[in-house]
């Protein structure tokens, strides 16, 4: 499964990730307060579950391009991303291992992030943000706080080879601060994607075929 650069800043946006924010604004104290209940949170979290709904508007059509998912997260280093409509593809991770899959090619390969500089990037990108490692993050994105009820960030890559395919990415967190309900990444091409997180349960035990790859 060859992953697109627009899927791989997609994927840096998960539940219950907490951003840092810019020292040089001008509601720096409001921000770091978030920042600490955010924070907070973030801590008792031990697995997260999801289902997702993605809506993609291309800029040179009318229509919305609907997929649907899920994401799984345990610590401290278990992931699974997985589209399950229209094709189910998608990765799991355990550790340094891992293994991603196409449901319509029917492929399977495995990988370590260790030895492969893609996926080694998303699972560093998307382990930072479940962890709350802030100065990495704090070294790849712009943060803007766009509102405080109910609280929003506008991000915006600093990396150029980001810049130059996303403008920037809203997050919109729920009432209670434990998990984010929306993303929203505009593309320098003028297309949008919006993803609703749905269906969020934390901290339950989960099975150990969360994080294997399906059979086909």
């Amino acid at each position: 499964m060859r992953l697109r650069p627009s899927l791989f800043l997609f994927l840096l946006i998960l539940l219950l990730a907490a951003p840092v924010f810019c020292a040089a604004t001008e509601s720096s104290a409001d921000l770091q307060a978030i920042l600490l209940r955010l924070k907070t949170a973030a801590e008792g979290t031990r697995s997260l579950s999801s289902r997702f709904v993605q809506e993609k508007q291309l800029a040179i059509f009318a229509e919305k391009l609907l997929s649907e998912g899920r994401f799984i997260y345990q610590k401290p280093d278990r992931l699974r991303w997985e589209l399950l409509t229209p094709v189910n593809s998608g990765f799991v991770l355990q550790g340094a291992a891992g293994e991603r899959w196409n449901g319509l090619s029917r492929e399977k390969t495995v990988f370590r992030t260790d030895q492969d500089p893609l996926m080694g990037m998303i699972a560093k990108q998307l382990l930072a943000w479940a962890r709350l490692d802030t100065e990495w993050l704090q070294s790849r994105y712009r943060i803007e706080l766009r509102s405080e009820q109910p609280v929003v960030f506008q991000l915006f890559p600093l990396d150029k080879g980001e810049a130059g395919l996303i403008e920037s990415l809203q997050i919109r967190f729920s009432s209670d601060l434990v998990y984010v309900e929306t993303v929203e990444m505009n593309e320098q091409s003028g297309d949008k994607t919006l993803l609703r997180f749905q269906e969020v349960q934390l901290n339950q035990d989960l099975p150990p075929a969360a994080f294997v790859a399906p059979e086909f």
